[in-house]
């Protein structure tokens, strides 16, 4: 299994047979070299989407229709997606499981807010549960901490963590750590929604210094991360 990060909340990951873009914001990303974009969505096989805000969906309707894709998330999301010429779009809702091929992928709820680009309303905020080769990643979408999170972690046991943690638009790393260290067992924690802009935490030090018995990567630009 690979995780690969792709700038601010944007990850491929390839799991069981199975090529996941999730959140893809790669056009005017500042940390995304557009020069390997080719590459970033390579053998991609279904996109996720965990909310409706540009900066999560800012390259998925081009992804989606050049390259003929699945897309899942929000009902409402999915909608005004498939308004806007994705054929592909399939919507759930926070508790709904969905299967792409071996790998289950639960919807569940984020504390955040949701609207599409035009301001479209987008249903609502979520993460993924994604399980599968003996894993399972919590990807937190944006989120502040919540209780809700000891519930993710009762029914699902996720052993990765994919946390937003840069702070002003979502949780930062004091409270992104408070949640890995107070509702989960993590084995490993990635970082994401950080560096991208100047007001966004810019390091990941004071969750890998909050967090000593877990394994905090501090993610690179389209540098695998193996399991």
């Amino acid at each position: 299994m690979k995780i690969t990060w792709l700038g601010h909340s944007g990850f491929r990951i390839e799991i069981a047979g199975e090529i996941l873009l999730i959140d893809p914001f790669l056009t005017g990303n500042p940390l995304f070299p557009e020069d390997r974009r080719a590459e970033a969505i390579e053998g991609v096989t279904h996109i996720l989407a965990s909310h409706g805000h540009g900066d999560h969906v800012g390259d998925l309707i081009d992804i989606a229709k050049s390259n003929d894709l699945p897309v899942s998330g929000m009902v409402e999301l999915m909608g005004w997606l498939g308004n806007n010429g994705v054929e592909k779009a399939n919507g759930f809702n926070k508790g709904g499981t969905i299967s792409i091929g071996d790998v289950k992928v639960t919807m569940v709820h984020a504390t955040h807010s949701s609207s599409t680009p035009d301001g479209s309303y987008a249903g609502g905020e979520s993460g993924f549960m994604i399980s599968g080769e003996g894993h399972t990643i919590y990807f937190s979408g944006d989120t502040d901490v919540m209780a809700d999170m000891k519930i993710f972690n009762d029914l699902h046991e996720p052993d990765i963590g994919l946390l937003c943690s840069g702070g002003h638009f979502t949780m930062d790393m004091k409270r992104a750590a408070y949640a890995a260290k107070t509702f989960f067992d993590f084995k490993t924690i990635i970082p994401c929604h950080y560096k991208t802009f100047p007001l966004l935490a810019q390091s990941a030090q004071e969750m890998i210094d909050a967090l000593p018995g877990t394994n905090v990567v501090e993610p690179e630009v389209l540098k695998p991360i193996e399991f």
